[in-house]
Parts: structure tokens; C-alpha cells; sequence
């Protein structure tokens, strides 16, 4: 009788945890945040403030408490989303505090507190995102739910007695007893889920080729079939609708890039990109041609340094001083707490990159910016990683949205584009930013401990192998 084959010793190790690297990491977060704390409160009172303690350790106390919940919760997750998220977290929480000691001219009494409620919030969401949604493919379910629920949200603003406005844009909505709240940051994620499971579904049609366009024997582009052309055009509706009804530059920017980005993943056809961008510019120009509050937005954005615009209510002397702040910073900037931008309107949440661009010079403002990039990094890597096409499209949307998020902001700021007063992804100040930012890493650090968590068999074997050793 022949002898049965033994079994084969399994190839290749299942993927380590790297948690150890994770905690390593945090802790350089956390020592940055307290530093800079430190820092800023020498410069501005000549002592160390008791918010370096009071702050910084309860900071300090729920990156830990992160960190030991991963460890049980998501043990295969990327190493690298938690401690980046928390170092731009920090980073925030000691430039808002900053800000605030600036303003009070007393650096014991101020403080980031509602930040840091915010960021509890956020990281309580996340973990329970993470805690029960085992597998997020089971959103793909709610298609047209998700879709209903981004709109919704991006409509409440404009109902009488709930939206507010505020500097010439409908973003946020009054709650009573809880302040106001701003539903499109909620409703990206609901719109990027939507878009995942759509596109999934409709993937193969969208790859179709219509008729090209060529030019002697070269093809300039190949364009969709005409009965294909739906999806682009309800994006573009609902981005247009957006900048018009809402008077939201940053988010139709956003909503219509990310759409634009995940239909090229699905379709991997460059000709969808090229459409969608031209009808976005005739949109806008269009609303250029329609609306006093696109004329005026896209006035600021040329004629910054004139006095006219500079004077003018609602005027180019925000988008001025960040940049004569930045540009005072120099390479190094003047140190933490010794600049003068914190007393510029918003300096904590539409121009904390300026702020901090000043204070830390363009090395730190590059510093922050790499840590952006590498947060986006980890989760295109997460989407290569992933099998199956929800999830792939799921983690790639949402590392798009940081990504346009960040240009959008930056771009605003070095007038690249017009500001339109987005929030910088984890450190400006405000709770509806920072809760779906919180989220959406939650999606993330999902995906990827499913992504890499080894078959249960490999942890058999290297169970075995670790018994046969002892």
C-alpha cells in the first residue's frame, strides 16, 4: 500500500500583528502632543501650563485605551492608521489649545476640552464600527438606502428653521440641546458606500466602449455608450446642486472628485475622468455666470491683495493673513505660541495648516502633510490588499476623500484653487469633522484586519509549530 502524503508545511507564516510597533508609535503621538502643549505655553507665558498634564494625559489615556482595544478587537489591522490618526489628532488638539491660550491671554484657563470630547466620541464610534461590523460587505446590501441617506443629509440644511447660514454657506443644522451639526460630513460616507456597491454592481456595463474619437489614425478618447451615462450625470447634478443651493465649493470639490476617482477604479477607463472634469468646468462656469456668491468666492480667489476685496465683508483678508503668516514662518517658523496668526478668524479650523505652517515653518507644515500622505497610503494599500470589489472600492473611496479633503484645504490655502472653507482631516476644530473622520478610519482599520488576519488553518499550524518548539 502506498503511503499517504504528508501534509505540507504551509509556505509562508501567517502576517504578523505588529501591535508592539503600533504602541511605539502612539507613544511618540503622545509625547509630541504634550510637547507641543509645553512649548506653546512657554512661548506665550513664560512657564509650562498645567494643560501639558490636564490635557495631555487625558489625551494620552484614550490613545492607550486605542491601542489596548485594538489589540482584542482588530489584532491584524494595519499597524500604521491608528498612530497616524492619533499624532494629526494631537497635533490638533495642541494647536486648538494653543489658539485659545492666544486668545484668552491667560494659557492656564484655556484649554482643547470640547475637542477632546469630540475625539472620545469619535474613537467610541470607530471601535464600535469596528466591534460589529465583522464583515463591511454587508453594506452593500442598502444600496439605494445609502444613496437616499447621503442626499438626505446633504438636504438638511436647506430646510427653513433647521439650516443655518453661516458666512454666506448652508452647511450646518440646529439641534436643540446639542448645537449645531454639519450633515455633509456624514453623508461623503454614506455617498462613498453608495458609490462601492453601485459600482460594483454596474462595473462591467460602464467598461463598454461606445464610439472613439480619433484624430487620423490616433484615438483622442473613447467615450461611454450614451445609455451608460447616467451615473456621471446625476453626480454631477447633485455636485452642481451642492455648490448652488448650498453655496459649498469643498464639498461639490469633494463629492465629485471621489466619484470621479472610485469610477475610475471600477471601470479602469480614463475617458469617464476626462467627461466627468468637463462638465463639472461648463457647470461651474455656468454658476460663475448665474450666482452673485460663485462670482464673489471666485473675486476673493483672484483679486486677493486688492484692497477693495481685501476690506470688503465676507472679503479676501482671511485668505491674506494665512498667507502673509505662512510666508512669515519661513522654513523653520517662530516656534509654538510665538506666532501671530491665532488671531485670525478660524485660525483652529479653517486655517490650522496656515497656523501651524507659521508657528512650525515649512518643515513642520511638511512634516504634518507626510503623515496625511501616509495615512492615505495605508489605505490605498488596505484596498490592493482586500479581496473581493465592495471592499476595494469601500477602502480606496475612502482613502480618496482624505486625500481631496487635504488638497482642497491646502489648495484653498495657497490659493491653487478658491478657499472654500473645508476642515483639515483629524485637527481642525469641530465635532461633525472629526466624528466622520473617526468613522471612516474605523471602515478602514475593518477592512484591513480582515484583509490580513490569516486563514484559520495557518493559526492551526502555527499553533502546532509553536507546541512542537516547546
Amino acid at each position: 500500500m502506498s503511503k499517504a502524503p504528508a501534509p505540507e508545511a504551509p509556505t509562508e507564516l501567517p502576517p504578523v500583528k505588529r501591535r508592539n510597533a503600533e504602541l511605539v508609535l502612539i507613544i511618540f503621538a503622545i509625547a509630541i502632543t504634550m510637547a507641543g502643549i509645553a512649548i506653546a505655553g512657554l512661548n506665550i507665558s513664560g512657564e509650562i501650563p498645567s494643560a501639558m498634564w490636564t490635557v495631555g494625559l487625558t489625551f494620552a489615556a484614550m490613545a492607550a485605551a486605542a491601542h489596548v482595544a485594538m489589540r482584542f478587537v482588530a489584532p491584524y489591522a494595519d499597524p500604521l492608521i491608528l498612530p497616524c490618526t492619533l499624532f494629526l489628532n494631537g497635533i490638533g488638539v495642541a494647536m486648538i489649545w494653543r489658539v485659545s491660550a492666544g486668545e484668552a491671554e491667560n494659557a492656564e484657563s484655556a484649554g482643547a476640552g470640547s475637542q477632546l470630547m469630540w475625539t472620545a466620541i469619535g474613537l467610541a464610534v470607530c471601535f464600535l464600527i469596528i466591534i460589529f461590523l465583522k464583515d463591511p460587505r454587508v453594506l452593500q446590501r442598502y444600496t439605494y438606502i445609502s444613496g437616499l441617506v447621503a442626499i438626505f443629509l446633504l438636504a438638511l440644511p436647506i430646510i427653513p428653521g433647521l439650516g443655518q447660514e453661516v458666512y454666506g454657506a448652508r452647511l450646518w443644522i440646529n439641534i436643540p440641546g446639542l448645537g449645531t451639526m454639519q450633515p455633509s460630513e456624514f453623508a461623503k460616507i454614506a455617498l462613498v458606500i453608495f458609490l462601492a456597491s453601485y459600482l460594483m454592481n454596474k462595473r462591467q456595463v460602464l467598461q463598454i466602449v461606445g464610439k472613439p474619437i480619433k484624430v487620423g489614425r490616433f484615438t483622442l478618447i473613447e467615450l461611454p455608450r450614451a445609455r451608460d451615462l447616467a451615473p456621471i450625470l446625476v453626480g454631477w447634478v447633485l455636485a452642481i446642486g451642492i455648490l448652488v443651493l448650498l453655496r459649498d465649493l469643498g464639498t461639490s470639490l469633494l463629492l465629485f472628485g471621489t466619484f470621479l476617482a472610485m469610477l475610475y477604479v471600477a471601470t479602469q477607463r480614463s475617458s469617464w475622468v476626462t467627461i466627468g472634469l468637463a462638465m463639472f468646468a461648463v457647470g461651474a462656469f455656468t454658476a460663475y455666470l448665474l450666482f452673485w456668491h460663485v462670482k464673489a468666492r471666485v473675486n476673493i480667489w483672484f483679486n486677493a491683495f486688492d484692497q477693495e476685496v481685501y476690506y470688503a465683508v465676507g472679503g479676501s483678508q482671511q485668505l491674506v493673513e494665512g498667507l502673509v503668516g505662512m510666508a512669515y514662518g519661513g522654513l523653520f517658523g517662530t516656534g509654538l505660541g510665538a506666532g501671530e496668526l491665532y488671531s485670525t478668524f478660524a485660525a483652529d479650523s479653517d486655517l490650522i495648516l496656515a497656523t501651524l505652517g507659521e508657528e512650525l515653518g515649512l518643515t513642520g507644515l511638511l512634516a504634518v502633510l507626510m503623515v496625511l500622505g501616509l495615512l492615505v497610503e495605508r489605505g490605498m494599500r488596505v484596498a490592493l490588499a482586500v479581496t473581493g470589489s465592495f471592499n476595494k472600492l469601500l477602502a480606496s473611496g475612502v482613502a480618496f476623500l482624505l486625500a481631496y479633503q487635504v488638497f482642497i484645504v491646502l489648495g484653498g490655502l495657497t490659493r491653487v484653487i478658491p478657499l472654500t472653507g473645508s476642515t483639515t482631516p483629524f485637527m481642525a476644530a469641530g465635532g461633525s469633522a472629526l466624528v466622520a473622520s473617526w468613522i471612516m478610519m474605523g471602515i478602514l482599520l475593518r477592512i484591513s484586519d480582515n484583509a490580513r488576519r490569516p486563514a484559520p488553518q495557518a493559526i492551526q499550524d502555527e499553533g502546532a509549530t509553536q507546541v512542537i518548539r516547546r
